[in-house]
């Protein structure tokens, strides 16, 4: 189940905030083309700009080569209808199979992720989303190693209108006592800030494994998204840190902050293309509404406009 209630309200303002937020890739690499010809040069030179704006090799040739086939097919000879054409191919690969579960009592959602990708403005963020839709939600302060992290998660809440769950030393202990209250109290939204991992840590890893489980033990009725917080101004990186997470963690969608803050505004299409998770979120800028609900044709008009 989506959160319908309020994917209208974000969507009116989705293409000028993305657009606004992808101004960096734009200015590196803007989509126009020194010919209108629909020649090898044309299709040599979009080849390029998608591996410039981070989408790496082995993706943009792939939409290069669908494009072609679909230029030949629908004798297509205007290099706008290609632009169009376009789009669609890659909107159409950014599309999820997959809906986030929020349908559970309560639903639960987990940020994980290594230092510094963003969990604990994304928790707050979220919470506003969630909130302005009119739905309760609880923060989980699991982060437990880094000092600020429940005064910044604090700060967050109050700002998102959301209560927190502290105290605890343990994460799993804090994820526990969250779930458990948000149960009691019959509150709609959980989330869980975790603190900063490296995949090739085997213990921190298998700490994550552990907190799931105390979630279906607090509520065994809950229903558990598990969002992998990537920072979009590592670029590929972000593509090897997403694969060592799926493999490891039972990630179910991705939330890319920062895009207002890189020129590698194509690794979206790279991560998704190349790990098949779906991005969920989008993050362009530090207020607290410029976190968004991915929209693929919307993000991928902005991005070839």
């Amino acid at each position: 189940m989506t959160t319908k209630t309020h994917k209208k309200r974000w969507d009116m303002t989705f293409f000028d905030k993305i657009k606004s937020g992808l101004r960096k890739t734009l200015d590196n690499v803007a989509f126009t083309f020194s010919s209108e010809k629909l020649d090898d040069e044309f299709f040599e030179e979009l080849e390029e700009k998608l591996i410039a704006s981070d989408s790496g090799y082995e993706t943009a040739s792939a939409i290069v080569e669908t494009l072609r086939k679909r230029v030949k097919e629908l004798l297509i000879t205007d290099a706008g209808q290609a632009k169009e054409q376009l789009i669609l191919i890659v909107s159409d690969m950014l599309k999820s199979q997959s809906e986030a579960n929020y349908s559970g009592k309560p639903a639960v959602i987990l940020l994980i992720g290594v230092n510094g990708a963003g969990k604990t403005t994304t928790a707050g963020k979220l919470a506003n989303i969630f909130r302005q839709s009119g739905r309760t939600v609880l923060i989980g302060a699991a982060d437990t190693f880094r000092a600020a992290a429940v005064d910044q998660l604090e700060v967050w809440a109050r700002r998102s209108g959301a209560e927190i769950i502290s105290g605890a030393n343990d994460p799993s202990a804090v994820v526990f006592d969250t779930v458990s209250a948000a149960k009691s109290r019959g509150t709609d939204i959980v989330i869980c800030d975790t603190a900063g991992r490296l995949h090739t840590k085997k213990n921190l890893m298998e700490e994550l494994s552990k907190m799931s489980r105390t979630i279906y033990k607090a509520a065994p009725e809950a229903s558990v998204e598990t969002l992998l917080v990537l920072d979009a101004v590592t670029g590929q990186n972000a593509l090897n840190q997403a694969a060592q997470f799926a493999a490891g963690a039972g990630v179910s969608g991705i939330v890319l902050t920062k895009l207002d803050g890189t020129a590698k505004g194509g690794s979206v299409i790279a991560v998704k293309e190349k790990i098949g998770i779906p991005v969920r979120y989008v993050g362009v800028g530090e207020k607290i509404d410029d976190l968004m609900e991915f929209s693929p044709e919307e993000f991928t008009r902005a991005l070839f406009s």
